[in-house]
């Protein structure tokens, strides 16, 4: 279990650190900037939220998960709303005053700061419906055994509260935490995807309702239409990479479906499709990561992102996550 503990994080921050540069290009500048990508490249000065951030290091998709993860440690499994939004409000200051430009989805940064403005923690979330809760989901996916699944859901519901209360957020964080829960416990990619179309299900039976097609339904469809010869020209061209959890949840697990024994070539694949190619491919990252075990990853890789970003500690986070698990 410890190896896919690992490799749920350390795959999520692969998947991110690859999307970073590519994220909030076309699919087709992302052609033109590097080819077939396979490698970590910097922020191209033209990108609009990481121009000459440096190779290999994460976004927000990372920073958030491991700030997620940290309290659910602090809080033996229990993540404190209050704590969770100063946090999250601590964290976006910090990066405001570095002058960067990667800083909180717009659902986040609407409950955070609602929640600066005195509504109650428990409120915040009402409109809470783009991929937030799923992108940071994998520490309560390592943290939590996935069966009875209706309690499993309720935890990550008590999390998305903050700033995902919404039946299209469940679902998606659903789909994605229950995968990679699925992966620690040692399933294959079959039963990790029907595992998550099944919490996906049961997240949408949960939050505010907001219009918005299926999630579990576009999992399945996504799912089916990457055995193709060209998966990512299907995912970028119908499944769509933007924020979206009806899109961004179904591209992820079209990526893990198409790419079930390669989890290398699967985070690759994500971050080249754009769009919101970060949050994508750390998905993507997090689910095949679990079902593989951080040993599936290239050494040299994983050595060059640990490098990259010094003070995560994923492996030592992974641990202690598994502990609350155990």
């Amino acid at each position: 279990m410890t190896a896919r503990a690992e490799g749920a994080l350390i795959g999520l921050a692969l998947g991110d650190a690859l999307g970073m540069p590519t994220q909030m290009l076309t699919r087709q500048r992302v052609r033109e900037l590097y080819g077939r990508l396979d490698r970590f490249h910097r922020g191209p000065e033209e990108n609009p939220i990481s121009p000459g951030q440096t190779a290999g290091t994460v976004t927000d998709d990372t920073e958030q998960a491991v700030i997620l993860a940290r309290l659910l440690i602090e809080g033996d499994g229990v993540v404190d709303l209050h704590a969770f939004a100063t946090a999250l409000s601590d964290w976006h200051h910090e990066m405001e005053a570095k002058g960067s430009l990667d800083l909180l989805g717009p659902s986040t940064l609407r409950a955070i700061q609602a929640f600066r403005d005195g509504v109650p923690a428990e409120e915040t979330g009402r409109w809470g419906d783009t991929n937030g809760a799923a992108m940071r989901v994998a520490p309560l996916g390592i943290a939590h055994r996935l069966f009875p699944l209706a309690a499993f859901v309720d935890r990550l519901e008590a999390v998305n509260l903050l700033t995902h209360n919404t039946h299209i957020a469940n679902a998606g964080a659903a789909a994605i935490g229950a995968a990679v829960s699925a992966g620690i416990e040692g399933a294959d990619v079959h039963d990790a995807l029907r595992i998550a179309v099944e919490a996906a299900e049961e997240g949408a039976r949960r939050g505010h309702s907001t219009p918005g097609p299926s999630v579990a339904r576009r999992i399945r469809w996504a799912v089916s239409i990457a055995s193709g010869p060209d998966p990512l020209d299907e995912i970028d061209a119908l499944v769509g990479t933007s924020v979206a959890t009806q899109e961004a949840v179904p591209a992820a697990l079209a990526i893990v479906a198409a790419y079930p024994h390669d989890p290398w070539g699967g985070v690759l694949a994500a971050a080249s499709l754009g769009g919101d190619s970060d949050t994508v491919a750390a998905m993507a990252g997090a689910v095949l990561g679990a079902i593989h075990g951080v040993d599936a990853f290239p050494p040299d890789e994983v050595a060059y992102l640990e490098t990259a970003n010094p003070t995560l500690d994923l492996r030592g986070l992974a641990a202690r996550l598994l502990e609350l698990r155990r």
